[in-house]
């Protein structure tokens, strides 16, 4: 193998290694932003949960707490 043909083999690596940690990067923020969506995602739902047993509780209805009818 020549000395030319072993430079150009490495300089093609160096440079797809280049491309990869840029793609590496890259990927890595978009999980990142990803993850906080996600976890702003799942403290709305829990709050929508309490939200939704807070008016479930409120409309319930419970026949042996009203008055009678004013018939009786």
């Amino acid at each position: 193998m020549s000395a030319t043909s072993l430079e150009e083999r490495l300089t093609e690596l160096e440079v797809r290694f280049a491309f990869l940690e840029d793609a590496v990067t890259s990927l890595n923020s978009s999980i990142a932003s990803h993850d906080r969506l996600l976890m702003d995602m799942r403290e709305e739902f829990r709050r929508m949960r309490s939200e939704l047993g807070v008016v479930r509780s409120s409309l319930s209805h419970d026949a042996a707490s009203e008055p009678p009818p004013p018939h009786y």
